[in-house]
């Protein structure tokens, strides 16, 4: 008899410890498998730490493989399920496509960053809700803290050295208090000038720190957070955002390069898709996490809506203590309905109290209702995470004795860039990088100001939604992602227009729906005219029936042309009229046929009334040094990029007598 198929998506903390659950419940007698971005389970509330620099990366993730040795680890992220067919399709790492088949389902996809219609903060905010926003985070405060030490100017270091984070809840609190010991660490060993000290400001319209705990841990919190500078305002929010700051709700505007969002988290969008009923973005289950009418279907952490049966009418909160005691419940009922488990059991908690860590010795804690704060607080917290934590304890508290013992190594690694880690993404823990497959494109998916989900309105908070732009001081290669485009998802509206510099290149932009995820390219291949892959929107520009784009005769130096040189086709390397100021080559594609090309007549704008120089088959141009008229010989295949022979093309080729050595300067 064949063994049964479950198949988990996601491992965050619910879905983790239903793999973990499930392993050791059914003992070899089902196949586990565990579809997920990453290799590695991440642990949350240790990530403020790696942002400040305390904790090293790889110290608060725990590799899949290794602690759950017999589960199948697939590396993915779920695009369609098909609950009739029982499958489920997903696109892997390198943009290749897969299907997985099962006989029970569990959902734990987690979350993604909160979205609301406020202008500007999808071009300037990042949020913070995986390890390359961490990363990201670390190095530009860095960047921007060292940039400030070098002004000459006092009003550009105060805004390099103002730091806003909006939202006050458990990730934005932390975040604002390393953040400030962070900084200040940095400026006691390169002093700001006229003695400037960091800023940094917390923000929310809650009235009052961590508004969803005990009131006690709230007062500690907020007096930790002013003694040490923070900039704490309740009651108010961003109302718009721009490059040189940004402007709060009561009128101020505050000048900063650095906006951190962290006003909470919604449904992976993934659970919209399935058309089942849903409460605020979360797919409905009963107190055993499985969906009505569908007995093979469970679902638990944020994306479920889990009755809380302490408080009737309620749904669980969307935190890690219930994700991780959902997974547990769900790997035991999952077990149940194969008859590998016990009895099924609805899902029941108790309250065990929260933790907040400052930095440093400070925190605020109420573990069984009893709060604490100060150093028993900080000692609390730690142990309490060092307990949660599935791996890594001796290394994470190694490293907290050494940043007690020694200074903090504040230096930019540049890995992540800000086009990577944009606000508005399905994934947040997968950073984008260059000439790599598209991220999941959802038909509930949004992007942009004004595209926030009904459900992201209730509740307190703030927040917007949309890719995060890059900055001047951390602009990416162009031709890389988020260069002079935004991305935009089915459903979303329609596409933004593209900037000026990256229409004149010719190069399409990044993420347009089509028939199959977009495909960013890389530099090198941008250069050489090639088409992306299943664009689906607007023809590239180098392709016939849109604008030549820079690589073709008369442009940049192409490398597929005859004989391997980069000349620019012309003698003297000029640049052909159809670049900017320029009139159209008539051997580009849309334009007249060139007069020189295979099947025409000579070209009889070239002095002398001979054939050009350099095509195919050739000789050299009667009027260059030693050169006769052009043979009619049979013209070779266009290499790529290039238009066929005899396309029409828009207009004549300007030439010069330059010599031809002069025409190799620019490769």
């Amino acid at each position: 008899m064949s063994r049964p198929r479950i198949l988990i998506v996601g491992a965050g903390f619910a879905g983790y410890r239903t793999a973990r659950t499930l392993s050791r419940l059914t003992r070899g007698r089902a196949h586990i498998t565990l579809l997920n971005p990453t290799d590695y389970f991440l642990y949350l509330p240790l990530l403020p730490q790696v942002a400040a620099g305390i904790l090293e990366p790889r110290r608060v993730t725990v590799s899949l493989s290794d602690s759950l040795p017999d589960v199948r680890l697939v590396l993915g992220e779920a695009d369609r399920i098909d609950l009739d067919g029982r499958t489920l399709h997903y696109t892997g790492p390198e943009g290749e496509g897969g299907t997985l088949a099962y006989d029970r389902l569990v959902l734990a996809a987690g979350s993604v960053n909160k979205l609301l219609p406020i202008p500007g903060v999808a071009e300037h905010a990042h949020g913070f809700r995986g390890l390359p926003e961490a990363l990201y985070l670390r190095d530009h405060v860095t960047r921007q803290v060292e940039l400030a030490a070098s002004e000459d100017d006092g009003r550009s270091c105060a805004a390099r050295c103002t730091f806003v984070v909006v939202g006050a809840g458990y990730t934005g609190t932390e975040v604002a208090a390393h953040g400030q010991l962070f900084t200040d660490a940095q400026v006691r060993k390169h002093p700001l000038r006229r003695g400037m000290r960091p800023r940094w400001m917390l923000l929310d319209v809650a009235p009052r720190v961590l508004p969803g705990m005990d009131e006690k841990l709230s007062a500690t919190a907020d007096r930790v957070l002013r003694q040490r500078g923070v900039d704490v305002r309740m009651g108010t929010s961003v109302k718009e955002a721009t490059h040189e700051g940004v402007l709060l709700t009561d009128g101020e505007f505050v000048e900063s390069r650095t906006l951190v969002w962290c006003v909470g988290v919604r449904p992976d969008p993934l659970v919209e898709s399935l058309g089942l009923p849903m409460e605020k973005g979360r797919l409905l289950v009963d107190p055993h996490l499985r969906v009505p009418g569908r007995p093979e279907l469970f679902a638990c952490g944020d994306v479920a809506a889990v009755p809380d049966l302490e408080n009737p009418g309620s749904y669980t909160s969307m935190t890690a203590q219930h994700a991780w005691r959902h997974g547990k419940v769900a790997a035991e009922n999952v077990a149940a309905s194969l008859g590998l488990g016990g009895a099924r059991t609805p899902y029941r908690h108790r309250d065990l109290g929260f933790v907040v860590d400052l930095g440093g010795a400070k925190a605020a804690a109420n573990p069984l209702g009893v709060t604490l704060s100060g150093v028993p607080a900080g000692v609390v917290a730690r142990g309490y995470h060092l307990a949660a934590m599935p791996g890594n304890r001796v290394r994470v508290a190694a490293d907290w004795l050494l940043n007690a013992v020694l200074p903090r190594q504040a230096v930019q690694l540049g890995l992540v860039r800000s086009w990577s880690v944009p606000l508005d993404t399905s994934s947040p823990e997968v950073a984008r990088v260059p000439g790599g497959p598209g991220q999941r494109q959802d038909a509930s998916a949004r992007s942009g100001p004004g595209a926030a989900l009904a459900a992201d309105t209730d509740g307190g908070g703030t927040g917007a939604g949309g890719p995060g732009r890059t900055r001047p001081h951390d602009e990416p290669a162009k031709g890389q992602p988020g260069f002079g485009a935004t991305q935009v998802r089915p459903g979303s509206g329609a596409a933004e227009p593209r900037s000026e510099p990256e229409t004149a290149k010719g190069r399409p932009a990044a993420g347009r729906p089509g028939p199959g995820p977009a495909e960013l390219r890389s530099e090198p291949e941008t250069a050489k005219g090639r088409p992306a892959a299943a664009s689906g929107g607007e023809p590239a520009r180098n392709q016939a029936d849109g604008e030549p784009a820079r690589n073709q005769p008369g442009g940049e130096p192409a490398r597929n042309q005859p004989g391997g040189e980069p000349a620019k086709n012309q003698p003297g390397g000029e640049p052909a009229k159809n670049q900017p100021g320029g009139e159209p080559a008539k051997n580009q594609p849309g334009g007249e046929p060139a007069k020189n090309q295979p099947g025409g007549e000579p070209a009889k704008n070239q002095p002398g009334g001979e054939p050009a120089k350099n095509q195919p088959g050739g000789e050299p141009a009667k009027n260059q040094p030693g050169g006769e008229p052009a043979k009619n010989q049979p013209a070779p295949a266009p290499s790529p990029g290039q238009p066929p022979p005899g396309h029409p093309a828009p207009g004549p080729v300007k030439r010069t007598d330059v010599p031809e050595d002069s025409a190799k300067g620019d490769s």
